[in-house]
């Protein structure tokens, strides 16, 4: 049996801040699995947006400018977390983790040790899983996977036959299950035109290729630099970030001015030409706002062209499940930018926020 330490590294958020609000420990009390809990030993941690944006308190509906990394100015009741309420401090971020199971609680499943696993990262109540009001997320309602060790609910976690190394693991747990759940809300088919913003990032490139798994149409935005890159994904067409005349650059690529299914992760002040770019009928999905979440919209617009949006956050079990089958199955395909050792959080969070990258960082304790 391995031999658990008492302590161990880790990186603890201690406040809403800049950087130093994030503190690189070597002393930090290793966690103890209780009830139907298993102690994963970390062998790779994905580094995520809501991990920038939780220790900014970008959350907060007092905030309401672009994703930055810097901090915020609260209010004092601040909502800044994903599920609407303040976060408990000192907590360890970190939600994408693949690793070995070392112990479990007294309820957990024994078998579970010396497994591979992934972990699925919504904690639920399991008496009432379906309810989205009973819900938090693994590394802000709880502490996630910057560290040498953590714990979750033995019903959180996927043992996982695959090829690929925990830090390729470690990119898909948030970045795609994000993905595939705002595909799944979209009602995404077989020959929709789906027009993907962010596509360089970690859920951009998911989207890209989720849907293209269902059979669609896929029109990927990015930065002409890394337009190389994204092509690896293999989306069906690519366009600079953001075309002045969307319509004639969607017409030039696919015979076609308007998309069925604008999945976008970017909001901001490109948002009203995004939705003009719908055909009649079309959908909306998105899950997430870096360039700001404060937008102008027509309703006129939304009525007129029978237009449906959808948010989506928190994602019914199916979706976790579903994905470690297209994992498992060599259906998806991971991007790993860059690996971060623990010690060397800091550099590699600045580094994550200049978004020069394509594809999901990863830290490796």
């Amino acid at each position: 049996m391995t031999e658990i330490p008492k302590e161990m590294r880790a990186v603890v958020l201690m406040r809403h801040g800049d950087l130093d609000a994030l503190e690189y420990r070597t002393d930090w009390p290793v966690p103890m699995p209780e009830g139907r809990e298993v102690l994963i030993k970390v062998a790779a941690c994905g580094m995520n947006n809501t991990d920038v944006n939780t220790r900014a308190g970008w959350y907060s509906k007092s905030v309401t400018e672009a994703t930055t990394g810097g901090a915020y100015e609260l209010d004092a009741t601040a909502d800044n977390t994903w599920g609407g309420a303040g976060v408990q401090f000192p907590r360890i971020q970190g939600a994408d983790v693949c690793g070995y199971v070392v112990a479990t609680g007294a309820q957990a499943d024994k078998s579970l040790i010396g497994k591979r696993v992934i972990t699925d990262n919504w904690l639920r109540d399991w008496d009432d899983p379906l309810n989205m009001h009973k819900t938090g997320y693994f590394g802000s309602e709880a502490d996630g996977g910057y560290a040498e060790y953590t714990k979750i609910d033995e019903r959180n976690v996927y043992p996982i036959e695959s090829t690929l190394s925990d830090a390729e693991l470690a990119t898909f747990s948030c970045s795609y299950s994000t993905a595939e759940g705002m595909l799944d809300r979209a009602k995404v088919v077989e020959g929709d035109r789906v027009l993907i913003t962010g596509a360089s990032g970690g859920v951009g490139g998911a989207l890209i290729q989720l849907a293209n798994r269902r059979g669609a149409i896929t029109i990927a935005m990015a930065s002409e630099t890394k337009h190389p890159e994204v092509a690896k994904l293999n989306p069906t067409h690519i366009l600079p970030r953001g075309p002045k005349d969307l319509k004639a650059a969607l017409k030039d690529a696919t015979g076609h001015d308007s998309v069925n299914v604008v999945a976008d992760i970017v909001a901001g002040d490109y948002f009203p030409t995004l939705i003009d770019a719908l055909d009649r009928g079309g959908r909306y999905t998105t899950s997430g706002a870096i360039a700001g979440p404060i937008v102008e919209l027509d309703v006129r617009t939304l009525y007129l062209m029978d237009l449906t949006f959808t948010g989506s956050t928190v994602i019914p079990p199916r979706i976790f499940n579903d994905l470690v089958g297209y994992i498992e199955r060599g259906e998806v395909t991971p991007i790993v930018a860059q690996t971060v050792p623990l010690d060397e959080f800091h550099e590699g969070q600045k580094a994550f926020i200049k978004k020069t990258h394509t594809g999901n960082f990863v830290v490796i304790p």
